[in-house]
């Protein structure tokens, strides 16, 4: 393996549910498990076709997860083929990973949570730390094989819109009420100067800035960046909780550009720290920076 500090065990970091989250050492220690499926989701889906964690299937966030007409995801019976496609069953592990530090590995996670798949088992869906990067850096095997199986039994249910997915009139009704909205985006975006991320194309909305209210805490800073993993609980809560003042028992709203990147603050808070009410805002800037007469800050 290559040198890289090594994290405590998921377990060692004081979560509220460390079971949602896998090692890589793990991973590979459980390659030939039938109950396990490994998903792939990268911000570039032909990352995979480079090479992938064996067994891993391809989950591309546009093709499988959006609906092909209008900006909203899949239904029910789509996700229910999909998943039974990888060869899904009632019991089978999932374990996501993808590129950029999992943003679209917990942006499924988020979405696959919409239909209950989360709370089916308490480890029925858990995220890899660290993901495909960490995976490459320590030299674990690459295959560039896509796996067959069976196809699988697994039932969900429909999709549930509104525990955990905020539309624009909850996030303006929060707006009004002063409840806490987390931008996760970077601070140039937060302050208007950019549409998009650095050395990414300056687009996606007409206007730049920020919903009123929101606070900015930038989602890299839940990674450690010496282990690639999240960091642990204590300094966690130092960033979400001591800083910035958000209360686990808070109704919270996350949100960035287009959602992929609030889906892993989403994650951080419901599940490393236990927050009762976090709910993330799929439509984001690119929703709010192109509505009529919402509000803005710069």
């Amino acid at each position: 393996m290559r040198g890289r500090m090594t994290a405590l065990p998921p377990g060692a970091r004081g979560y509220a549910r460390p079971d949602v989250l896998v090692t890589t050492a793990w991973v590979q220690d459980h390659l030939q498990d039938p109950g396990l499926r490994i998903l792939e989701c990268d911000e570039d889906p032909l990352l995979y076709d480079a090479g992938h964690i064996p067994g891993a299937c391809r989950v591309d966030w546009h093709e499988h997860l959006n609906d092909p007409i209008q900006r909203d995801y899949l239904d029910r019976e789509r996700l229910q083929q999909l998943l039974r496609g990888f060869g899904v069953g009632q019991d089978t592990v999932v374990v996501l990973y993808g590129d950029q530090h999992n943003w679209w590995a917990a942006f499924a996670f988020w979405i696959f949570s919409l239909f209950g798949l989360s709370r089916l088992r308490l480890t029925q869906l858990k995220l890899l730390d660290g993901g495909r990067r960490l995976w490459e850096e320590e030299g674990r095997p690459l295959s560039v094989e896509s796996p067959r199986f069976a196809v699988g039994d697994i039932v969900i249910g429909e999709r549930n819109d509104r525990l955990i997915r905020a539309f624009r009139q909850d996030v303006l009704e929060h707006v009004f009420r002063r409840s806490p909205l987390v931008d996760v985006r970077s601070p140039a975006e937060f302050d208007g100067r950019r549409l998009h991320m650095p050395e990414y194309p300056n687009e996606g909305a007409v206007r730049g800035g920020r919903i009123p209210g929101a606070r900015n805490i930038p989602w890299e800073r839940s990674v450690d960046r010496a282990t690639l993993t999240f960091k642990p609980a204590a300094e966690l809560r130092a960033i979400y909780q001591e800083e910035h003042g958000l209360h686990p028992d808070a109704d919270v709203v996350t949100y960035c550009r287009i959602g992929e990147r609030s889906a892993l603050t989403w994650f951080v808070l419901t599940y490393l720290l236990g927050f009762n009410r976090v709910r993330n805002y799929d439509g984001s800037w690119t929703e709010w920076g192109n509505s009529v007469r919402l509000p803005i800050e710069r």
